[in-house]
């Protein structure tokens, strides 16, 4: 199957630096909305009273950018990458207006799976236009450059969601909102640069939508995380609607996967698994993109919560992860670049997020912010040497053929990897907190206690001090443990990066690897 892109010209240095600006405009502007909500959803869940519900603002917008990027990967064969990256754009910008407009919880959520529908197209299309471009053996200097920019995300995401939620009011609209608005004259930037410089020939092919697979895994996905982590939590794990769930997942997980082996051109091709590295890097996408959301929500709420900090204190204290990821993604790209070699970084930065997350088992309110910010910048240096070189590796084990399905795929993932990872840690900590509140306070306190901080933590300063302290305490026990969860995660992601076959970079965009996928 012919991947519907040129691949006879050449670019020039020069050339591939201008997309690479347009693609870095695009990722910028979706990696922002990942983290800028972070900082923010302290201010967003007091006023509309959903603390419980919290991590659906997250979710929903990881959800819908995971179920379409194989999609973007099959639509962007058959028209082209530009005008479906153009589409990308203009659904982000649209989810961003009406997310800023909300006026209650569920509308929220519902307007940032918009969002996630255009931010799918972004980072997908992103890494297939680089793969289209440049050969395996230069692309490590480019996507250290996706990686810098998704460092400077991290923490300016925090960064501008904590400012904007920390003023009452802008132009007579509340801060918070602005988070949503601030990406409409940058998304419109962005959507002029991506016109003007992002020209890829391509040539008509002729492919058919496998639009049964995208039904069937959207309803399965969907319903596997509403299971595990709304009415699993909230109505019990045997509540008929929790079981129905789980039913529906099962059921359309399976059709999904036989439908994969009979359909005339999959949206997920079983084939590919039969490719040592795809799979492998598959599962190391997955797990890196849990634990690397499971920290970037978690840490900016414990820090407004636990240590008081200001959504925008909350932001900056995240720079030193930001300074981690930028670092060691540049550092690592070069040095792949100038010697060929990828294993080593994977391996190295997968065993520096356990060392990380084992750190951040300790954490708790005494603990001074210079240990926080030496354990952030270690998980930021893991993320930074792993997330990209992975992709690497899988793009030089596949055939030009296969580069778009399978470099959607990756990403789509570590995607569903960060849906399952946002969902279910913050549903644990949930749980942890109110069973420790129940454990440690006398049972006639305990609704007093719980009652309203499960939905707006601003009231925990109106309680009793000595109730203050043990509600502190329970947060400080939940995300422990929420931490001590994520360490046997991460751990497995190291194991399955030793396994990882170095094979020698490839020297052009076009050349093969003349190893079977299947």
């Amino acid at each position: 199957m012919n991947n519907g892109t040129s691949s006879q010209k050449e670019f020039t240095h020069k050339e591939i630096m201008t997309v690479m600006a347009g693609l870095m405009t695009g990722i910028l502007l979706a990696a922002l909305d990942q983290t800028i909500v972070s900082t923010a959803l302290k201010s967003i869940v007091e006023e509309f009273n959903g603390l419980s519900h919290y991590t659906w603002v997250v979710t929903a917008y990881l959800l819908t950018s995971t179920a379409v990027t194989p999609l973007y990967g099959k639509f962007s064969d058959i028209y082209g990458r530009r005008p479906v990256y153009i589409f990308a754009i203009v659904t982000f910008l649209v989810g961003s207006l009406l997310s800023g407009a909300a006026t209650d919880m569920n509308q929220l959520i519902i307007f940032r799976a918009i969002q996630g529908i255009g931010a799918g197209g972004l980072f997908a299309l992103s890494f297939i236009i680089i793969g289209d471009i440049v050969a395996p053996r230069e692309r490590g200097k480019y996507q250290g450059l996706f990686g810098a920019v998704w460092g400077v995300s991290s923490v300016a995401g925090p960064l501008l969601g904590g400012f904007f939620a920390g003023q009452g009011e802008i132009l007579g609209i509340t801060g918070w909102r602005w988070i949503f608005y601030i990406n409409l004259p940058f998304g419109i930037l962005s959507l002029f640069v991506i016109s003007s410089v992002l020209h890829i020939k391509s040539r008509k092919v002729n492919h058919s939508i496998d639009y049964l697979g995208a039904i069937s895994l959207v309803t399965g996905v969907t319903s596997l995380l509403l299971a595990v982590s709304v009415t699993g939590p909230e109505d019990g794990w045997l509540h008929p609607f929790t079981l129905s769930y789980f039913a529906i997942a099962f059921i359309f997980s399976s059709i999904f996967i036989w439908w994969e082996f009979r359909a005339k051109e999959p949206l997920l091709p079983m084939r590919l698994f039969k490719n040592h590295t795809f799979t492998l890097t598959s599962l190391i996408a997955f797990i890196v993109g849990a634990g690397m959301f499971g920290a970037i929500v978690l840490l900016p709420l414990y820090m407004q919560v636990n240590l008081q900090y200001s959504p925008s204190e909350a932001g900056l204290k995240l720079i030193p992860m930001m300074l981690g990821i930028v670092a060691m993604a540049i550092t690592s790209g070069r040095l792949i670049s100038r010697t060929g070699k990828y294993k080593r970084f994977p391996v190295t930065g997968m065993a520096i997020m356990v060392i990380a997350i084992a750190l951040f088992t300790t954490i708790n309110r005494d603990m001074p912010y210079w240990q926080l910010a030496i354990y952030a910048a270690l998980m930021g240096m893991g993320i930074g040497l792993s997330m990209q070189t992975i992709v690497i590796a899988l793009q030089n084990d596949v055939d030009q053929s296969d580069m778009g399905v399978a470099t959607s795929s990756n990403t789509f993932f570590r995607s569903l990897g960060a849906s399952f990872g946002t969902a279910i840690f913050g549903t644990v900590l949930t749980n942890q907190f109110i069973e420790k509140v129940k454990v440690d306070l006398p049972t006639n306190l305990v609704d007093e206690a719980i009652s309203g901080v499960t939905e707006n933590t601003a009231l925990i300063a109106v309680l009793p001090f000595e109730i203050q302290e043990i509600i502190y305490a329970s947060f400080d026990s939940a995300f422990s443990f929420v931490f001590w969860l994520v360490l046997p995660i991460i751990s497995i992601g190291f194991f399955l990066t030793l396994r990882l076959r170095e094979r020698p970079l490839r020297e052009t965009v076009n050349q093969n690897t003349g190893e079977a996928a299947g």
